[in-house]
């Protein structure tokens, strides 16, 4: 039985049963990135015919990646408060949101706070009108540098600039972007980069967002470092399982089943204190099928969804879509492309690869004791791993068995011993 909740602690318990679907909107609904160019357009509704198939695969929330007015890309805000022409207007996320609540569908927004788009107007107005005015507060600039003042960038990035997060503007300007979506019926924010920002900052920030919106989730993106004191430190709900992500391709890459479970050993200690968001694919990584092939993007999210966290499936992910990350200009678009107009005009190749993933899913929403659940190894060598995860509430287990060393072998099994899964491809001999 869980602890009594205070009055006073946020009630995110709803996130216990959430399965995301994570949608890069400008590139699900075809909008121009490069150039952006002026091309204005409802693009966003594109979105409402796909929302039963969201269902049907069986994910409960949808993750959506920027929808904010930006210069090209999404990362690069230029308001916070405005809908992306290129995806449509206010009234069509309205829509939008309004559709997946008759469905059942959560709604988490991507928030970008650590920096802006360099043609931001305030930042505009700030540069002109020099360092004691109000909306300077707003920016890391120095004001100093040789040759004029010099906005500070994010990451070496020059079209990105930072926020200055030791300002109560700064603070004050995000706390109320996260309540006017909040207000609008969206049920959680995911932090761009809250790695690059002093977790104290979210503390405040969302501590305050809470005391209006107690059941809202907040997901912050941190890659490498120490997770748990991240959490501890900035009180967000969860951070992105990049650990995981990195464990479960490259082991079976590899050929490697230790590094999968060392990885488990410190999910099960993160698992502790909060539960992290895994995944296997995102908008900023190559997609598993182009690095495990087919087969290998069925046994990936086989071992995921038997494994505690809040798993989020990335758009394609579940029709086999390849996509390689390249670190160039435009290196993402290949992992971001736009869907066909309706499900029916998908290619027959992802259906093995759907199917797999319904049932999946379908297996996770059965056994929800998995969010929060521990694991721990049977048997292991290089290509052979059998893991227990196990409630941590009771006597609720299921036994895992991944055998890798010939073609992909992964079979999920209940208490009994009787199979609930299974997965036998062999080696492509082609």
């Amino acid at each position: 039985m869980d602890a009594p909740r205070s009055p006073d602690a946020p009630d995110t318990s709803w996130i216990r049963h959430a399965i995301w679907w994570h949608v890069y909107p400008l590139g699900f609904c075809g909008a121009p990135v490069r150039p952006a160019g002026p091309a204005p357009a409802p693009r966003l509704r594109a979105l409402l015919d796909w929302l039963d198939y969201a269902v049907e695969l069986g994910v409960n929330g949808l993750l959506l990646g920027p929808v904010f007015h930006s210069a090209t890309h999404g990362y690069d805000t230029l308001d916070h408060y405005r809908i992306d022409p290129r995806l449509g207007t206010l009234a069509d996320f309205d829509d939008l949101v309004a559709a997946c609540r008759a469905r059942g569908l959560r709604v988490v927004l991507d928030g970008v706070f650590s920096h802006v788009g360099a043609g931001h107007p305030a930042l505009a107005r700030a540069l002109a009108a020099g360092p004691g005015s109000p909306e300077a507060e707003l920016f890391d600039v120095d004001w100093q540098a040789p040759g004029g003042p010099r906005p500070r960038v994010f990451e070496g990035h020059g079209e990105l600039v930072r926020l200055d997060h030791t300002r109560p503007r700064t603070a004050d300007l995000v706390a109320d972007v996260l309540g006017y979506w909040l207000e609008r019926g969206v049920d959680g924010w995911r932090l761009d980069a809250a790695y690059s920002v002093d977790p104290r900052f979210w503390a405040e920030v969302c501590g305050r967002v809470r005391r209006d919106h107690p059941r809202a989730w907040f997901l912050g993106e941190v890659i490498h470092g120490d997770y748990g004191a991240f959490v501890a430190e900035s009180r967000l709900d969860s951070v992105t399982q990049y650990e995981l992500w990195k464990a479960l391709w490259s082991s079976l890459a590899e050929r490697n089943l230790f590094e999968l479970d060392w990885a488990l050993q410190r999910h099960n200690r993160f698992l502790d204190s909060f539960t992290p968001t895994t995944f296997v694919g995102n908008h900023d990584v190559t997609r598993i099928a182009s690095t495990l092939g087919g087969d290998g993007a069925v046994a990936a999210p086989a071992l995921l969804m038997c494994v505690g966290g809040v798993p989020c499936v990335y758009y394609g992910d579940e029709q086999g879509f390849t996509g390689i990350k390249e670190e160039r200009l435009g290196g993402d678009d290949a992992v971001r492309p736009a869907f066909p107009g309706s499900p029916g005009e998908l290619a027959p190749w992802g259906r093995g690869v759907h199917r797999a993933h319904r049932e999946l899913i379908g297996l996770r929403r059965r056994h929800p004791w998995l969010a929060t659940a521990a694991t721990e190894a049977v048997a292991l060598d290089n290509t052979r791993y059998v893991f227990r995860a196990h409630g941590r509430h009771g006597g609720a287990h299921l036994e895992v068995e991944a055998d890798i060393a010939a073609g992909w072998h992964v079979a999920i099994r209940g208490p009994a011993g009787h199979t609930l899964w299974r997965l036998d491809a062999e080696p492509d001999r082609s």
